[in-house]
């Protein structure tokens, strides 16, 4: 195999756990309603409700008390009978924010299953964005020479000898490049804001104009990423799934994700 190949398109993305699979989590995980702490746990679950990543379920007994109000709405899902509950604090009351699992419902009896938005979530004493970090996927970000291309429609948009590569389990290698070798003219800003448990909260998002040819939200940048990829930081990468992205003068096929 050469150096520049890359996996075919067929193997992203690539699950390590299966849909309902339960695991123990060995981190403090912690959540708060503005500043109120609605739960401190060290007896957490991992739960898959989707191959991609795990959700966490919370022990009944390690949230706080008076904060849940039975809503009287018994539901069986997918892992079990279980009941819905609002999420009340001294200043915000959050709708079917949580769903409590009864007995019956096997190894997630007991256990509580709290919406991520309302909350304000730690690993230990870092906050966590967007949902739990996967133990089963690693991301790396190293300093390259390799030589890049970016092109839409014919059109260069980046070029570069010096990008940092981000390597992220399940997905196609990301290509981040420096500003001073991407072609801004055929970028437009975008309002677009994402976040990753991985990487942080993106600081913004570029779509592409080349001709007829329009592509939304094809590019972004972390102007402060997470410690763990901080070579990232003010760098821009560009979708391999919409474009087309040349190594080392080998021209990548367009892999197949989510975000195809």
């Amino acid at each position: 195999m050469s150096a520049t190949s890359e996996p075919p398109a067929a193997d992203y993305p690539q699950t390590a756990a299966i849909r309902g699979r339960v695991e123990p989590v060995p981190r403090r995980v912690r959540g708060f309603l503005g500043d109120e702490l609605v739960f401190d746990t060290t007896a957490a679950r991992y739960v898959w409700e989707v191959p991609y990543y795990p959700q966490y379920y919370i022990p009944l007994s390690d949230v706080r008390a008076g904060l849940l109000r039975d809503e009287d709405h018994p539901q069986r899902v997918q892992f079990g009978p279980s009941r819905m509950f609002s999420l009340t604090g001294k200043s915000q009351t959050h709708a079917s924010a949580a769903r409590v699992f009864d007995d019956g419902g096997g190894d997630l009896a007991g256990l509580v299953r709290f919406e991520w938005g309302p909350l304000t979530w730690y690993e230990e004493d870092e906050p966590i964005y967007g949902h739990p970090r996967n133990p089963y996927a690693r991301v790396d970000a190293l300093r390259s020479h390799r030589h890049i291309t970016v092109e839409l429609g014919g059109v260069t948009l980046a070029d570069t000898a010096c990008p940092v590569l981000l390597f992220e389990t399940g997905l196609p290698t990301r290509y981040y490049i420096d500003r001073t070798d991407v072609a801004f003219d055929h970028l437009e800003p975008s309002s677009t804001q994402t976040l990753c448990p991985y990487k942080g909260v993106t600081s913004g998002y570029w779509s592409a104009h080349v001709g007829d040819v329009v592509q939304a939200d094809i590019a972004w940048t972390y102007h402060t990423p997470l410690p763990a990829v901080a070579a990232i930081a003010n760098m821009i990468a560009f979708y391999n799934e919409k474009l087309d992205i040349t190594v080392d003068g080998v021209r990548l096929d367009r892999p197949h994700t989510h975000f195809s």
